[in-house]
Formats: structure tokens, sequence, C-alpha cells
């Protein structure tokens, strides 16, 4: 399928299967990274850079912004609800200097630039927020419209939700770790 605001050839690196819908806005693609079977659905818009892994999703309408020196890395089944917001560079909101998409390097100050990391199996509802630095260790899942912030440590196969988010619950990932080996050994076996 081709896009409309770039060379789907441009992308750094795209698996076997991964698709990237038409109206994709990537501003550097060869500094994105798509694992395979993995979906990026329209509207989604990329300024960083991107590390996704397998069988991962990224729904319609969300945004991982930064600029390129920012990173974003996405593991292997993660499922991200449409309108999410991926924020691994912003301003620090100081005012001690020019900052901004439009700022030349050497002329800025004061950004918050981190790299974001969401490990396998974590899954976001429609319109989270995650603040630059945030680490999300396996099967995280977060609830609509909450924030997550870097001051944070998240606990693995842990439900959250809220501004900021707070620990609501635990996650059985038992199941979904059963699948993900039949898959993969499905994967291995050339069965898919």
């Amino acid at each position: 399928m081709d896009n409309i605001f770039f060379d789907m050839k441009e992308i750094g690196a795209i698996g076997k299967g991964a698709i990237v819908g038409r109206t994709v806005r990537m501003r550097r693609p060869a500094l994105v990274s798509i694992g395979r079977n993995s979906i990026i659905d329209d509207f989604a818009y990329i300024s960083c850079q991107l590390k996704m892994g397998d069988f991962s999703h990224v729904g319609a309408g969300c945004h991982m912004i930064g600029g390129p020196a920012a990173k974003v890395s996405i593991g292997n089944f993660v499922n991200i609800a449409p309108s999410a917001n991926i924020v691994a560079g912003q301003n620090d909101y100081r005012g001690g200097g020019l900052v901004g998409p439009t700022i030349p390097e050497g002329y800025g100050d004061h950004s918050d630039v981190r790299e974001i990391g969401i490990g396998n199996h974590v899954l976001f509802g429609c319109n989270v927020v995650v603040l630059p630095g945030v680490k999300l260790p396996e099967g995280v899942s977060v609830g609509a419209f909450s924030l997550l912030k870097s001051n944070i440590e998240y606990k693995p196969w842990t439900l959250y939700a809220g501004i900021p988010a707070k620990e609501i619950g635990k996650r059985d990932g038992s199941l979904m770790k059963e699948q993900e080996e039949k898959l993969m050994k499905a994967v291995r076996e050339g069965l898919l």
C-alpha cells in the first residue's frame, strides 16, 4: 500500500507482514523500524526515532513526538489504542531559551528529551499520554485518558489509570504468554 506523505522505501526497516496506513505521517521515516506483522494505523504522526517490535499495533491518530534526538521503543505484542500521545521530547516550560521544532540546533535550550521504553504485552486505552523518560515493563495496562509520568516505577503485569496514573490492580498474563509461545512456534516453523 502506498503512503501519501512519503515513499515506503524510506522507512529504516520494515518487517514481513507489517502495515503502515496510507495517511500515516513520518517526519523522518529513516529513523523508524517496524517489526513483522505490526501495524501503524492511519492518521498516526511520528517525528522521533521509533523502534517497534513484532505483532504490535499503533492505533489511528496516535502521536509520537520529540524530534530526531528523541527515542521511543515498543516491544512485541503491544496494543496502543487510538489517539495516544507518546512524548519523548518537549519543552521543559521554564522559559529559559528558544524551544520547538523550528529552532535550529545550537540556538535552543531547556528541552526535556528522554527515551520512552514500552515493554512486551503493554496495553494502552484511548487518549493515554506518556511523558519523556517513562519506562513500562512487560504487561502494563493503562486505562483511557491516563497520564504516565517518569517519576513512577511501574510494575510488570499491573493496571494503571488516572491523572497521574496510579496502580489499580494486577493483570494476569499467563494465557498471553502461553499464546505468545504457540504463535512464535508457528512463526519459527514457517506456518505464519
